[in-house]
């Protein structure tokens, strides 16, 4: 019985992989030849074509771009607003909260603070947000708020705080958990409102925290 052995590699296959390596585009060296077949039985217009194939490249770049900055900031557990049990938590405004995860607020440099006891899902409704704005582009961090005093301590000791409190400052989101969890001393209060004081309209900040409004 005869067998069919696959063809060999056009010079334009070997010059689109070459091309793709230089370019750091893999995606388009995986992808271009499917995509052209499908291009070519739906009757696409090259625009289209060529619409498709970097579409593939830079989607798969957004996803990985993605991964990288969630990875980076330091969350506890990944989590969505749907994942989110509103009727456990019926004072919570839903449409509030899909709000704070469309993001908006952040391009405006705007703060959000959540406030309520222990056990009613506020971290969870400071990471969903933070998620999403990690996939829209993003840099995000999240600490609690000890963790966050404890770097800007060492940075204090090593004289590098003003250095550190810039590099946060690039951030565009920080979520702050846990604000009251334990009380601050004098030293501690005043590395938080420098840490609060150097974002004020220029990055945004998440706060969480079961201490009354008032205090």
């Amino acid at each position: 019985m005869a067998t069919t052995r696959p063809s060999a590699p056009s010079d334009a296959d070997k010059l689109i992989a070459h091309q793709s390596r230089l370019l750091k585009a893999p995606r388009i060296a995986q992808n271009y030849a499917r995509i052209a077949e499908q291009g070519r039985a739906a009757g696409w217009p090259l625009e289209d074509y060529l619409a498709a194939v970097l579409a593939v490249e830079s989607n798969a770049r957004a996803e990985s771009g993605a991964r990288l900055r969630i990875r980076a900031a330091g969350f506890p557990a990944i989590k969505t607003i749907a994942d989110f049990d509103f009727t456990a938590q019926p004072a919570v405004d839903r449409a509030q909260i899909a709000r704070l995860e469309a993001g908006g607020w952040i391009s405006e440099a705007r703060n959000i603070v959540l406030l309520g006891p222990p056990g009613t899902g506020k971290t969870h409704l400071a990471t969903a947000p933070a998620v999403a704005a990690a996939h829209t582009g993003y840099r995000v961090g999240f600490a609690s708020a000890t963790a966050w005093i404890t770097r800007l301590a060492q940075a204090h000791r090593l004289e590098r705080l003003d250095a550190e409190l810039k590099k946060i400052s690039r951030i565009g989101l920080i979520v702050i958990d846990e604000v009251g969890y334990i009380p601050f001393d004098a030293e501690a209060a005043n590395l938080f409102f420098q840490l609060v004081s150097s974002r004020y309209e220029k990055s945004s900040i998440i706060l969480t925290s079961n201490l009354p409004f008032s205090r």
